[in-house]
């Protein structure tokens, strides 16, 4: 049986889930994800999770936050002023989408609302955190 090897382009079906059982992702009811198998197009867990594998094939993993979105790194919280923020309501878990230092694009959410001051947090949403997968092989080409 041929196995899932890097380079190979692959589609899998997925369901990922925290440990406390909530599921953050699933392709149910959508179409398989498809990847080139060691591109790191996906998080690096997920590639070796997949490597190896046999079309046709289910298989759970769980990654650790350092091979998901890292840890949580408390540099990316920032507070700013207020005012720097566009007019309008703010709300808890409201998203902003920001340049960083190099111009890369970065997501930043809105996790404290002060009177004059808003705290602003640019960890990935699921950084520090390890993920469960159940993922099955649906092709390789």
């Amino acid at each position: 049986m041929t196995a899932a090897k890097n380079g190979d382009q692959v589609s899998v079906h997925y369901k990922g889930t925290l440990d406390s059982g909530d599921i953050f992702d699933s392709s149910e009811g959508r179409a398989p994800l498809n990847f080139t198998l060691g591109e790191g197009q996906v998080i690096a867990g997920f590639d070796d999770a997949v490597e190896g594998m046999a079309l046709g094939e289910t298989r759970t993993v769980r990654i650790p936050p350092e091979e998901a979105y890292g840890g949580r790194d408390e540099e990316l919280i920032r507070i700013i002023d207020r005012a720097q923020l566009p007019p309008g309501d703010l709300e808890i878990g409201q998203v902003f989408r920001a340049r960083d230092d190099r111009g890369g694009a970065i997501r930043l959410t809105v996790v404290e609302i002060g009177d004059d001051n808003v705290t602003l947090d640019g960890n990935h949403p699921l950084a520090g955190q390890a993920l469960t997968f159940e993922i099955k092989l649906v092709s390789i080409a």
